[in-house]
C-alpha cells in the first residue's frame, strides 16, 4: 500500500513538471476570491447604506459605520491588488514597496469614484421600477432584483477596470455571473438607467457599448461573431454597439464589433443579428408555423412591443 502511494505521490510531481501553467510552486499566494466576495458585499453596503446591514443604520452613526467600512475595503483591497500587480509577472522589476505604493494609488482613486457609482446605480433603479410594473417599490428592486446585483458589481468592477488592475475586476463579476447567471464583462462601456429585466442568460462581452436608457431581457447575448484567432483579437472591438432608448427582447444574439443598434430601436425576441440597425427600427421575427396533430395553422402571434 506505501508503495502504491508513493508511486501515485512520483505521478503527480511528473505531472506538475509536465503541466507547469497551472502551478503556482514557491510562489506567494495569488489572490483571496473569499476575500474579493467579502470586499464586495462591505461595498454593497457602502453603496446601499441601510439595505444589507444586520441591525439598524443610525442617521447619528452613520459617518462612523461609513468610515469603517471605508477602512476595511482600503486595507483588504490594497493588498489584493498589490498582490495582482506584484505576482502576477506584471511588475517583475518592482519593488514590494512601489507595488504598495501604487496600489494605495489604485486604491484610493477606485474609492473616490463611488459616488459616481452610486449615481449610476440610482438611474438603474429608477429604469427598473419605472420600466416594470411587477415592482412594488425601489426597496424591492435592490433587496431582489438579480439584474441589479449583476449590474452594481459590474459598476464597482468596471472602475477597477478602467484603472487597469489585473484580474480582480473579473473575478468579481464571474462571482455574479455565479450568483445570477448574468455574465456581463468589466470592459463593457454601458451608460445610465440600465435595466435588466428577469436577467438568467444574459451575455455581455467586454467591447461592448450601451447607451443610456437600455432594457435587455433574459437570454440576450451581445458577443462576438467569431473568436477563432482567440488571442489575435485581444483589443479588437468585437462586440456590439447599442444606442440610447433600445429595447432587447428575451433570446435575441447581437454579434460583432462593426454590429450597430441604433437608438430607439426595438429588437423582438429571438432574433439573430449580424448586421446594422437603423435608429428607431422595429426588429422582429417572423412568427412560427405550429404544427398539430390534427393539421398545422399559422397562429400569428404579436410582440407585444
Amino acid at each position: 500500500m506505501k508503495q502504491n502511494t508513493e508511486k501515485l505521490v512520483n505521478d503527480i510531481l511528473d505531472s506538475y513538471k509536465e503541466f507547469d501553467i497551472i502551478n503556482r510552486i514557491d510562489a506567494e499566494n495569488m489572490l483571496s476570491k473569499d476575500i474579493l466576495i467579502e470586499v464586495l458585499q462591505e461595498l454593497r453596503k457602502l453603496l446601499f447604506p441601510g439595505f444589507f446591514d444586520n441591525n439598524r443604520a443610525r442617521s447619528e452613526y452613520i459617518k462612523f459605520l461609513a468610515g469603517e467600512r471605508l477602512e476595511f475595503i482600503q486595507y483588504h483591497l490594497r493588498k489584493q491588488v498589490a498582490k495582482a500587480l506584484g505576482n502576477l509577472e506584471l511588475c517583475s522589476d518592482c519593488t514590494k514597496s512601489s507595488v504598495n505604493k501604487k496600489a494605495e494609488e489604485i486604491v484610493y482613486d477606485f474609492l473616490s469614484k463611488l459616488c459616481k457609482i452610486r449615481e449610476y446605480l440610482y438611474t438603474d433603479i429608477k429604469a427598473a421600477y419605472d420600466g416594470d410594473p411587477a415592482a412594488y417599490s425601489t426597496e424591492e428592486i435592490i433587496f431582489s432584483y438579480p439584474g441589479l446585483l449583476a449590474i452594481t458589481v459590474y459598476r464597482i468592477a468596471h472602475e477597477l477596470w478602467l484603472l487597469k488592475v489585473p484580474m480582480i475586476p473579473r473575478i468579481m463579476t464571474e462571482y455574479a455571473h455565479s450568483v445570477t447567471g448574468i455574465d456581463i464583462h468589466p470592459g463593457a462601456k454601458i451608460g445610465k438607467y440600465f435595466f435588466i429585466d428577469h436577467g438568467t442568460g444574459i451575455v455581455i462581452g467586454e467591447t461592448t457599448e450601451i447607451g443610456d436608457n437600455v432594457k435587455i431581457y433574459q437570454g440576450v447575448t451581445l458577443g462576438a461573431l467569431s473568436t477563432r484567432k482567440g488571442q489575435e483579437l485581444k483589443g479588437v472591438k468585437r462586440h456590439p454597439t447599442i444606442g440610447d432608448n433600445v429595447t432587447i427582447y428575451s433570446g435575441t444574439s447581437i454579434l460583432g464589433g462593426d454590429t450597430v443598434i441604433g437608438s430607439g430601436a426595438t429588437i423582438g425576441g429571438n432574433a439573430f443579428i449580424v448586421h446594422s440597425v437603423p435608429a428607431g427600427m422595429t426588429v422582429s421575427v417572423r412568427s412560427p408555423e405550429l404544427e398539430f396533430s390534427g393539421g398545422s395553422v399559422d397562429l400569428s402571434y404579436g410582440f407585444g412591443i
